[in-house]
């Protein structure tokens, strides 16, 4: 069952990457931790079907892109904005909340938490006649 993990939200700020360029930014609040994505690239993830950077959002003064935390692409089935953040996890957000945002119509959209498959589950089963080989130490 997939849980609640944070939200996309547009607040309109301005975030500057390490050479000093200004873009546009929408703020992802996922578990407690403020990561973004430059609007520009999301934009292009949902018409391209490209992979774009999840960088780490900080504040001082104004607000800074850090280093990148993961990616995000469109689903296979394109109705979701899959997001990878290392270390940490799927997450999940549904493409017509995200164009809301993006259009203006919402101001915030509900992240969700991809369920982990567990290691036993995701092993092939043998069939008749296979045979299991594994290295010897």
């Amino acid at each position: 069952m997939m849980k609640k993990s944070g939200y996309f939200h547009k607040s309109g700020c301005v975030a500057y990457d390490s050479e000093g360029i200004p873009h546009e930014v929408i703020e992802l609040h996922i578990q407690g931790e403020r990561y973004a994505i430059r609007l520009t690239d999301l934009v292009r993830a949902i018409a391209g079907k490209v992979r774009v950077q999840v960088e780490i959002l900080t504040h001082n003064w104004k607000y800074y892109l850090g280093t990148v935390s993961g990616l995000a692409q469109v689903s296979l089935s394109g109705k979701a904005l899959n997001i990878d953040l290392f270390n940490i996890g799927d997450f999940t957000v549904s493409l017509n909340s995200l164009r809301s945002i993006i259009y203006g119509k919402e101001r915030y959209a509900v992240i969700v938490k991809i369920p982990e498959i567990p290691y036993q589950t995701r092993l092939k089963k043998l069939g008749y006649g296979q045979r299991n080989l594994g290295a010897i130490a």
